[in-house]
């Protein structure tokens, strides 16, 4: 069954159904997150980067306008064209023209999550349009006709034999063959025909510098770079949220980014472009696609500060049992689950339920996005606004109903204790979720408040 067809709830009871994948899924992203922490261990001013990181960001949402304007004027003045998107059908049309103008029928592209929440790959697609994802995990699930899982890690939710089997199927590998560098010596073949023939390349944006109009992607294969510098044509998609004052701040940014992502002290690759070779054509385009009406929300912009680490997903233990294609949404995880519902909050009403609310999201983000503070209040808002349940809706004002008289909460727990001892049928059947993921427990003899009256004088 597609998991993107269904709410988060019913995806995860999908995703759970294979318990020896999900494990592995578990503990893998576990991994990931304990590198981190080794790794943010090894600076002692871990903390006053975050901070300075957060206050930068700050910084950015308050000037956003004035900060674009110079990136504007710069970038121009280094001969790039710069254009700007409303939202994602625009971003998609300016790309297709761009495409169209070089007289190009394939375009190579690195990891631009922008791209996945556009849904450029399906729109040009349908214009004839060819499109290769070259970095490994995009072109692995593009094989698959299947969206990233997750925004740093896009196939984690593959094991070497699912790989093996795609690449038997699209590369003519050996049929059953896992070993990691076989299979990635065939990705690298087939990749290389690509970055040698295609006219335009995409990629997305890291960073983009406000003061001196260029731009800073990180990639740990040099894919980006393999596209960029080879091809005649090379876009750069960013939403406007990716703008930062000055050069100088890069060296707080770098040093969070790959730490908090892969446990890694830097990217592999951090490349600069500020301007376009001799002979080539630099394009940029600037999205918005709801980022202003977030920007707009005081209790919701600091969800722009987030720089796309995912150290939110590898420490949630919703996300890590529940896989990224049950989120249905580009960015999966936490951040996604603050950033979905500005998008559409009909469509991912679901999202912000998707949490323990136990704050470990919060804890590790470099930039300080106080993300499960987010959740609660996106809970708020869309119960307020009609998009929750009706069943969570009516059980809600019950439950307020009881809270709110003592007399009637005594007795709502008498008569429960009475229900659950004698008639455990009631909370004991398939219609009780949380039934059927755990054993219940016994019901009390009395409530507390009764066990401390009759205990107060002993």
């Amino acid at each position: 069954m597609n998991q993107l067809n269904l709410d988060h709830a019913h995806a995860a009871i999908e995703f759970n159904k294979n318990e020896p994948r999900v494990d592995w899924h578990d503990e893998t992203l576990w991994f990931v997150r304990t590198k981190r922490d080794r790794a943010v261990a090894q600076l002692p001013e871990w903390e006053q980067l975050r901070e300075a990181a957060s206050q930068i960001k700050n910084h950015v949402l308050s000037n956003m306008h004035d900060l674009l304007a110079q990136f504007e004027e710069n970038a121009k003045r280094n001969g790039i064209t710069v254009h700007w998107a409303t939202d994602g059908a625009e971003h998609n049309a300016i790309i297709h023209d761009l495409i169209q103008k070089a007289g190009a029928t394939r375009m190579v592209k690195s990891k631009s999550m922008l791209t996945e929440e556009c849904h450029l790959n399906d729109y040009l697609t349908r214009h004839g349009i060819e499109v290769i994802d070259s970095d490994l995990g995009e072109r692995i699930v593009q094989m698959r006709k299947e969206p990233p899982s997750h925004i740093v890690l896009p196939a984690i939710h593959l094991t070497k034999a699912d790989v093996g089997e795609t690449f038997h199927e699209h590369l003519g590998t050996e049929k059953g063959a896992t070993d990691p560098q076989y299979l990635t010596e065939a990705a690298r073949q087939h990749l290389r025909e690509t970055f040698l023939t295609r006219k335009v390349a995409l990629t997305g944006v890291n960073f983009a510098i406000a003061e001196t109009g260029g731009f800073v992607v990180c990639t740990n294969e040099g894919n980006a770079d393999m596209g960029a510098h080879l091809a005649d044509v090379h876009i750069a998609a960013m939403g406007f949220e990716k703008i930062i004052p000055r050069a100088e701040h890069l060296g707080v940014f770098l040093r969070l980014l790959a730490r908090s992502a892969t446990g890694q002290p830097i990217t592999t690759f951090s490349s600069h472009f500020h301007r376009p070779r001799p002979g080539q054509e630099m394009h940029i385009v600037i999205v918005d696609n709801g980022r202003s009406r977030q920007l707009g929300r005081p209790d919701f912009r600091n969800s722009l500060k987030c720089i796309r680490c995912a150290a939110c997903m590898n420490t949630c233990p919703v996300y890590r049992r529940s896989g990224g294609h049950s989120y249905h949404s580009a960015v999966a995880g936490p951040i996604g689950s603050i950033l979905a519902p500005n998008l559409d909050m009909k469509l991912n009403a679901d999202l912000p339920f998707a949490s323990t609310l136990c704050g470990s999201c919060s804890n590790v983000c470099p930039v300080k996005i106080d993300i499960h503070d987010q959740l609660y209040k996106w809970r708020q808002v869309l119960m307020q606004e009609g998009y929750g349940p009706t069943s969570k809706t009516v059980s809600m004002k019950a439950m307020a109903t009881v809270l709110e008289s003592p007399r009637l909460y005594r007795m709502a727990g008498k008569v429960g204790r009475g229900v659950l001892r004698f008639a455990p049928v009631t909370v004991e059947n398939r219609f009780n979720p949380w039934y059927n993921q755990r054993e219940m427990p016994e019901p009390p003899a009395e409530s507390f408040r009764d066990w401390y009256i009759n205990n107060k004088k002993a």
